[in-house]
């Protein structure tokens, strides 16, 4: 994430063509409420607006009229609005605006907001009691979350949370600038490279990547692991090896040829489609990272809850996902978290539904992890990431 333009919003910019994918890679793959719970203070109607907040370009869209197919069909459904705002630019700045109110026990006038996983922000939510628990009798079709998903360590029984989309993060790289780059180790110290790569700057991110280059767990991150990885990092810099750290902003540079590998996410590459760019999780395995679903304290549970039950039916999902090209919608095109979307997507889009990137097999799901949530809230840590970024 970055303070200036989403990963999302950098798309639009990047350079068109086919998206070519790795194999060797991927085969290693990829407010103000009581303390009282809202699902037991407030009725089970649904309300007639549902607020939501969520990313850009991160719901299907239909390319003529530029609306929302899947909410127009929920408020067909049940008869409420989805008043959908695109006005999360990046996790810091997003709880940077809702801590005052939520501090305060004011109301951020939001029913579901959705931040990521690999930033300290979503487990900080929970930990302060800034969010709603689930209803979930309300959500029968949370049955449909697939199984590497169903117990993150900020959340185990996923009470409080839900998937909204994933992506991998691995390297990508341009074939006109250099030949494959599969591994950490390559990208970090190939001579050829130096000065041409570039450093993703989320700390759960990079250093997932660079501790499993070093034979380390990243869910279990360790004083010594994370020194062992922050120095790997510093000697790529100092060495120039590194040009430097950015959010999504390296994909069009990466497209237009000014950089010859960077650390990447999945649904970028997927997204941007440029024939001479290639994608995969380093051979010793990536990083998974999830934007979750969550209700912000005041938030009203039933009806978020039942927004969340219509979008993990496969049927949406699967629109979600990938649009309707017979229709001119278009999906996302990240991680699907609903098990039997894909099956949903074959009879409309078999292309996508095929794609490993949106997709991935389950050997992919074994072979990347989620970082550490106690590391991301290590003031330590959180410090010496910031002054190398920014050194």
């Amino acid at each position: 994430m970055t303070d200036v333009l989403t990963r999302r919003q950098l798309l639009r910019r990047a350079a068109a063509g086919g998206a070519i994918l790795t194999a060797p890679g991927l085969l290693a793959a990829c407010g103000g409420s009581s303390s009282k719970s809202a699902a037991a203070s407030q009725s089970k109607t649904l309300a007639k607006t549902l607020r939501f907040s969520n990313w850009t370009l991160y719901i299907d869209t239909n390319n003529k009229t530029h609306s929302h197919p899947s909410l127009l069909a929920f408020q067909k459904k049940y008869g409420t609005t989805v008043q959908y705002t695109e006005d999360i630019n990046d996790n810091a700045s997003f709880f940077g605006k809702i801590q005052g109110p939520l501090s305060r026990g004011q109301s951020i006038d939001r029913d579901i907001v959705v931040l990521t996983d690999n930033d300290r922000y979503l487990s900080l939510m929970i930990k302060k009691g800034w969010a709603e628990k689930l209803d979930k009798s309300a959500i029968p079709n949370m049955k449909n979350l697939i199984d590497v998903q169903r117990h993150p360590g900020f959340d185990p029984n996923r009470d409080y949370s839900l998937p909204w989309q994933s992506g991998m993060t691995g390297i990508a790289y341009n074939d006109k600038l250099s030949g494959p780059v599969l591994s950490v180790d390559e990208l970090l110290t190939n001579p050829k490279l130096k000065g041409k790569v570039t450093c993703l700057n989320s700390m759960g991110d990079a250093l997932t990547l660079v501790m499993l280059a070093n034979g380390d767990d990243p869910t279990k991150v360790t004083d010594k692991s994370f020194n062992s990885a922050i120095s790997r990092i510093k000697k790529a810099v100092d060495s120039k090896q590194i040009r430097q750290f950015t959010g999504n902003d390296y994909a069009p540079s990466l497209a237009k040829g000014d950089l010859a590998a960077a650390m990447s996410w999945s649904g970028d590459i997927a997204q941007i489609g440029n024939k001479h760019i290639h994608w995969n999780v380093p051979t010793t395995g990536g990083a998974l990272w999830t934007d979750n679903m969550l209700i912000p304290k005041g938030g009203n549970v039933y009806t978020a809850s039942v927004f969340m039950n219509y979008v993990y039916d496969p049927k949406v999902a699967a629109a979600i996902e990938g649009g309707n090209p017979k229709t001119g919608d278009t999906g996302v095109y990240y991680i699907c978290p609903v098990a039997g979307a894909r099956e949903q997507l074959l009879t409309v889009d078999p292309a996508i539904a095929k794609n490993t990137l949106i997709f991935p097999t389950k050997k992919m799901l074994g072979s990347v992890h989620i970082f550490d949530f106690n590391a991301l809230n290590n003031q330590k840590y959180l410090t010496a990431w910031q002054n190398l970024i920014s050194g």
